[in-house]
């Protein structure tokens, strides 16, 4: 049997809201880096996980990330996504 195809909706705390789909996969979680870098531009890394324990992991990855590339600064931000039929 087919699975249901649905879009997501995120809603994160600045405002800004990201819709993905359709899609008939099971996220639960939207998650966003905004990394500052130098000159004062900036970089922005998002994804979906399965779970909210998956989408934290991503934070250890970004402080890695931050050392890596450089970066000035740095946002992490996990929100839950809303489910609405396609």
């Amino acid at each position: 049997m087919a699975k249901r195809k649905q879009y997501l909706t995120a809603t994160l705390p600045d405002g800004t809201v990201k819709t993905i789909g359709p899609t008939g996969m099971p996220f639960t979680h939207y998650w966003r880096i905004v990394a500052v870098l130098e000159g004062d531009r900036t970089e922005v890394f998002w994804g979906h996980a399965k779970s909210l324990a998956e989408a934290k992991g991503k934070r250890a990855a970004a402080a890695d990330a931050a050392k890596v590339r450089g970066w000035r600064s740095y946002a992490f931000e996990v929100v839950e996504v809303v489910a609405t039929p396609a």
